[in-house]
C-alpha cells in the first residue's frame, strides 16, 4: 500500500491579525509546518498552535523564513550563508522549546517562501539551512521541494530528509515552482488539484505548466490553509488519497517505509 504525508503551514497568525482556518485544517493533514515568528506568528501563537497539533495527533515541524512579516517571507533577501544558518538555528531552536515545554517532540523543518524557493536552486543556501537543523537536532528531518538542493544539501549533511510536492501550485519543466508573479502559478481548480496529487502518488509524475511530464517523488503534500477552500480542498484531497488505497500517515513514518 502507497502512503503519503500530508503537510500544512499553520500558525501564521500573530497579534490581532489573523491567518489561516488552523484548527479545522487538522483533521486532515498529518504533519503541521509551524510559523516561528520570522514570517509570522508570535510566542503565544506558536505555543497554541503546537498544543493544538498535539491534541490532533499530527506532527509539529517548524516553519523558519526571512524576517519580514510586511512580505510574508515571500520577497527574496540577499543574505549570506552563515547569516542564513544563525536564522535557520534561532528559529528551529524557538519552536523546539515550545515543543518541549508542551511534551511532545519537534519532527521536521521547512522553510518558508522566499527562503525555501532561493535555497532550492542555490546549494550554499541549501547547505547552510541544513547544517543549521543539524546543528539543532541531527536526527529532525528536512522537508525541501523534490529534486531540489535541499534535499541534496539534506543527503550531504546526514540529515533524515522528505521530499514535497505541490497540490495547488504549477510545475515549471526543470521540477520548480512557477513564480507566483506568474499566470496560472496557483492552481485553483479542486478538480484538476485533486487529480494531480493522485497522479503524483501513484505514478510519480507531474505535468509542468509548459506541458511536460517531470518526476516528482511524493513523500509529502503541501496543502496551503489560509485559502477560502482550504477546510474543503484539505477535506477532499484527505478523501481522495484515502478513495484510492493510499495511506495517510505522518512524515517520519513516510521515510521509515520509503
Amino acid at each position: 500500500m502507497k502512503c503519503v504525508d500530508l503537510n500544512c503551514d499553520l500558525g501564521e497568525s500573530y497579534g490581532n491579525w489573523k491567518c489561516g482556518m488552523d484548527e479545522a485544517v487538522l483533521p486532515y493533514i498529518s504533519s503541521a509546518n509551524v510559523a516561528c515568528g520570522f514570517h509570522a506568528s508570535d510566542p503565544l501563537v506558536m505555543d497554541t498552535t503546537v498544543k493544538n497539533a498535539e491534541k490532533s495527533g499530527v506532527l509539529v515541524g517548524a516553519h523558519p523564513g526571512f524576517p519580514d512579516l510586511v512580505g510574508f517571507g515571500r520577497r527574496k533577501m540577499d543574505v549570506k550563508p552563515d547569516e542564513l544558518k544563525a536564522m535557520i538555528i534561532y528559529q528551529v531552536g524557538a519552536l523546539k522549546a515550545f515543543c518541549k515545554a508542551n511534551g511532545t517532540e519537534l519532527q521536521h523543518v521547512k522553510p518558508h517562501g522566499a527562503m525555501y524557493n532561493m535555497a532550492g536552486k542555490d546549494m550554499k543556501l541549501a547547505e547552510a539551512i541544513a547544517e543549521g537543523v543539524y546543528e539543532v537536532d541531527p536526527e529532525l528531518i528536512l522537508l525541501g521541494l523534490s529534486g531540489s538542493y535541499l534535499i541534496e544539501a539534506a543527503k550531504k549533511t546526514g540529515l533524515k530528509y522528505a521530499s514535497e510536492v505541490f497540490a495547488d501550485r504549477a510545475y515549471e519543466s526543470d521540477g520548480s515552482l512557477v513564480a507566483r508573479s506568474k499566470p496560472g502559478a496557483v492552481i485553483t481548480d479542486e478538480s484538476e488539484a485533486i487529480s494531480r496529487v493522485v497522479k503524483m502518488v501513484k505514478t510519480g509524475r507531474v505535468e509542468s505548466i509548459d506541458g511536460e511530464e517531470v518526476e516528482v517523488q511524493p513523500d509529502s503534500i503541501c496543502l496551503h490553509g489560509d485559502g477560502e477552500k482550504a477546510v474543503e480542498f484539505s477535506k477532499k484531497i484527505h478523501e481522495a488519497l484515502e478513495a484510492e488505497g493510499i495511506k495517510i500517515v505522518s512524515m517520519k513514518e513516510v521515510i521509515m517505509e520509503r
